[in-house]
């Protein structure tokens, strides 16, 4: 279920954005009808309205993730709050700009941040995030320190990477094809290199005394 309570903004934004390529005037109107204040120049173009309906429903998503977490008085993950600035800031410059650049840069800053923090809590706060992200493992497995800092750079590289990657999806395909990959494309890749990992660490199982 958490994976999917993560997914929820992507999900409304491809969905949105699909529906938007459909009916391109009817969220066209309904853009300038409801946010035409937010909208520099209050007008925008039919072919522009599917990314900014999508824009505007991902940051609805991500207040509403938020604001449930709240009402259920549970705690709001840090890698959530960037999400919700990161969204809020470029979906903001989305709108008011009706420019969809700033919205394709957004997951490469949310990569970004996260490598960012992986690097920056291993050599400033010496706090592995790597592990405690996957802190279950060491019910089963018995990890040794050093592989547990080489995850941490690994999933580092692969933020940066995944950084890059949408970049040049962005700035080298339609925005159609770059909203495919935001869903389809990202999750892929994520579920592969989570896949090369449960295989490279199941070789360091607990000897047989220590599992029983």
């Amino acid at each position: 279920m958490k994976i999917l309570f993560d997914l929820f903004p992507v999900i409304l934004f491809f969905i949105m954005f699909k529906w938007g390529e459909g009916h391109t005037n009817a969220a066209q109107s309904f853009l300038q009808d409801y946010l035409g204040t937010l909208i520099s120049g209050g007008t925008l173009t039919p072919q522009q309205a599917p990314i900014m309906l999508a824009t505007v429903i991902t940051i609805t998503a991500t207040v509403l993730q938020i604001a449930w977490l709240v009402i259920r008085r549970k705690k709001i993950d840090g890698m959530l709050w960037i999400s919700f600035f990161i969204v809020s800031i470029f979906g903001g410059m989305t709108i008011y700009f009706h420019n969809e650049t700033f919205i394709k840069w957004k997951p490469t800053m949310l990569y970004w941040s996260y490598g960012l923090a992986l690097v920056a809590s291993q050599l400033v706060a010496h706090k592995n995030l790597t592990r405690t992200f996957l802190i279950k493992l060491e019910e089963d497995l018995a990890i040794p320190e050093i592989v547990w800092v080489r995850l941490n750079y690994i999933w580092m590289a692969f933020f940066m990477g995944m950084g890059a990657l949408n970049l040049l999806i962005a700035y080298n395909f339609s925005t159609s094809v770059w909203v495919n990959f935001k869903l389809f494309g990202s999750m892929a890749f994520m579920f592969a290199f989570l896949l090369i990992q449960i295989v490279y660490l199941s070789r360091f199982n607990k000897p047989a005394e220590d599992l029983s």
